[in-house]
């Protein structure tokens, strides 16, 4: 038997996961895999629903380490996970993405000595004032193995002369997720009970520092939702730390009636809304991906992307931070002049399969019966 330790953190995490954990489900009870969720996303908005949306099961260990620094956040996860590790002794963990939990609990287990496979691997914005950068960075060099979801990340691992025979490209799990969920996606009314109406609203999002902690930045992005609602109904969904800010600014009284202010929205209802949008304005990262493969408009307002496939052959464009510009191309979008996209090599549904099969056969010598 082999046992293997998903990690998830924040809501990012749990659509990547859920399809691999189906798939590990099939070889039962050769294969053990466990979930442990840190609680770096610890609101129920931010974590619960979507664990329900995803219908993944109760986390086997939930560590609960809440907010805090940087520093303090990722000292409270290695803490408790190397307890988890104590107790369970894994084969192997699985990590995603480039938040603090995954490099929390990729420097435990490897000084543990179990190895780490790490999703989403390569991905660079080559801004390392993001923390995520740092994340990914650092954890890619110590992982065992490195699944990409796009070609940048193959070009990027390459140059940081990682061993090619740790690297694999198998495409996308959160668009496992977004194929897998859509009867249920398109039997979501929360357009009805918005009273919104297809491809006549707006959806945005904003939650990066850069953006949100600044009291002028914040400012210029609510002017701007302000103009763009003068053409169509603007939903946006608020992210705690930009409602937090709103708050601490006293500027959560200054947005346009047209504008409709949410508290955060689980996985089914927001990819209804991302599925039957006009457009979407955001600051995400996973975002860009959704909705290049679903062929929806996006504008991201950041000066990099770790995830330049959605720019370079897909529907997003990158504006930088410049509101008066993201004005002038949100408002082409709207009056018709649309970028064309297509869809990613490998984003069919199937990454999880790949990473599945990948995983046991290199672990044979624990498991019988692999495809």
């Amino acid at each position: 038997m082999i046992k293997i330790i998903s990690v998830v953190g924040a809501r990012p995490n749990f659509m990547k996961i859920a399809p691999i954990h189906r798939e590990l489900q099939k070889f039962i009870p050769q294969v053990n895999h466990l979930i442990c969720h840190t609680g770096q996303h610890y609101e129920e908005k931010m974590s619960k629903v979507f664990f329900n949306d995803l219908q993944l099961p109760k986390p086997d260990y939930y560590l609960g380490v809440g907010s805090g620094s940087h520093a303090v956040q990722t000292a409270k996860i290695m803490i408790e996970f190397e307890k988890v590790l104590i107790i369970e002794k894994p084969d192997l963990i699985i990590v995603v993405g480039d938040v603090n939990s995954t490099i929390a609990c990729t420097l435990v287990a490897k000084k543990m000595g179990i190895k780490i496979a790490h999703i989403e691997a390569g991905l660079r914005s080559f801004d390392m004032n993001m923390p995520e950068e740092i994340n990914s960075i650092l954890t890619d060099r110590i992982s065992d193995y490195l699944f990409v979801t796009e070609q940048s990340g193959l070009e990027n691992l390459k140059n940081e002369g990682i061993d090619n025979n740790k690297v694999y490209f198998v495409g996308n799990t959160m668009i496992d997720s977004l194929i897998y969920y859509q009867n249920k996606i398109s039997q979501s009314n929360f357009l009805d009970k918005s009273k919104l109406k297809k491809n006549e609203y707006v959806l945005v999002t904003f939650h990066r520092p850069s953006i949100v902690d600044n009291e002028e930045s914040l400012k210029k992005l609510i002017g701007f939702l302000n103009k763009i609602s003068r053409r169509k109904k603007v939903i946006f969904p608020i992210h705690p730390r930009t409602m937090s800010s709103l708050k601490e600014f006293s500027l959560d009284n200054y947005f346009s009636k047209n504008i409709i202010l949410t508290e955060p929205i689980g996985y089914i209802d927001f990819q209804d809304l991302v599925k039957n949008t006009s457009l979407v304005i955001t600051d995400s990262g996973g975002i860009q991906e959704e909705t290049t493969f679903l062929g929806i408009q996006c504008i991201t307002l950041r000066t990099t992307t770790e995830r330049p496939i959605t720019v370079d052959i897909g529907t997003n464009q990158l504006i930088g931070v410049e509101f008066e510009k993201a004005e002038k191309a949100s408002l082409d979008v709207l009056s018709g002049n649309k970028k064309e996209g297509k869809i990613p090599k490998f984003w069919d549904g199937k990454s999880a399969e790949r990473i599945t099969n990948i995983l046991l056969k290199t672990n044979s010598n624990q498991i019988t019966n692999i495809k």
